[in-house]
């Protein structure tokens, strides 16, 4: 009995140690990319950042936390930032509030329901490049559709990208347009969710439908609307295309986002190893909002 009692142990750990071969075996690829990809430039661009390294190849030396010290007492790097902070604000409000009312207006059964979910979710497929060129045509002074219909209607023009107090706005007006679909699904899924029996039995205690919907639909949306805050500042914080190609950063630096002036100084300035200081701040403000994400959905999961 014992004999074969040992020999039984032993065929288990031998399909065990199969079994953990084949897990290996399987997370092999995955692990590759993601040291290649993820682990390794995350070091390297540490370590440059600890470097007076530049795209001339010269001054590669440590020069440990120099970079640092000036992105910190650089203005231009601060006003960079601080246009990133203001797209990031006054981008997440209304891509949450248009969402939420899109998805709202398409739940309650409008007719044609698939030509709105189309029209809502068909821009987010679009290229950045395409809403770029798309916007400033439109925004064009001279011969742009929005300019146009003011005229008609007997209000001044405006100069919407060459206006420093307007650009930040008229960028945030071709994102909206753009990316609202992507919170309008997950929105729309949500109140699909929802269980009817709780609309029914409000109904029957005469709530009407104002009631119901603040009720009932809005602290059921609550965990998605937390969710989608938190995605859409990460989103926000990162933003790069749409400037570049409407703005160039301009009128004045007044929409120059942070990514930017990073790709700005470390391409067109030569200074790899001070871009990648100023990376290395930026990574952390983003790690900072990520905690935040991770202890409210934490606090509200408990």
């Amino acid at each position: 009995m014992s004999k074969q009692a040992g020999s039984r142990t032993a065929g288990s750990r031998s399909q065990g140690s199969r079994d953990n071969l084949n897990g290996w075996a399987f997370a092999a690829p995955f692990l590759a990319f993601f040291l290649v990809f993820l682990v390794w430039p995350l070091l390297y661009g540490l370590y440059m950042s600890l470097t007076g390294k530049s795209l001339t190849g010269a001054n590669d030396s440590l020069i440990g936390l120099t970079n640092y010290s000036e992105a910190l007492a650089d203005s231009d790097m601060w006003h960079s930032l601080g246009n990133t902070l203001y797209f990031t604000v006054i981008s997440t409000v209304p891509l949450v509030v248009v969402a939420l009312v899109m998805a709202a207006l398409v739940n309650v059964g409008l007719p044609a329901q698939w030509l709105w979910r189309l029209s809502y979710f068909a821009p987010y497929l679009l290229a950045s490049t395409v809403v770029s060129l798309f916007f400033t045509w439109m925004y064009n002074p001279q011969l742009g559709l929005i300019n146009d219909s003011l005229a008609k209607i007997g209000l001044p023009k405006v100069a919407w990208l060459n206006d420093p107090g307007v650009a930040m706005w008229a960028i945030v007006i071709a994102t909206l347009w753009w990316t609202v679909g992507f919170n309008f699904l997950l929105y729309l899924a949500a109140m699909q969710n929802i269980p009817a029996q709780h609309y029914e039995a409000a109904s029957l205690d005469g709530a009407g439908a104002w009631r119901q919907f603040f009720s009932i639909t809005l602290p059921q949306l609550a965990p998605t609307t937390v969710m989608i805050v938190l995605l859409q500042i990460l989103a926000s914080l990162k933003i790069f295309d749409q400037v570049y190609q409407m703005t160039a950063g301009g009128p004045g630096g007044a929409t120059r986002p942070v990514v930017q002036y990073i790709f700005e100084t470390g391409f067109t300035g030569y200074r790899l190893g001070y871009s990648a200081a100023i990376s290395y701040i930026f990574f952390g403000l983003i790690v900072a909002v990520s905690v935040i994400q991770f202890l409210i959905t934490r606090r509200r999961s408990a």
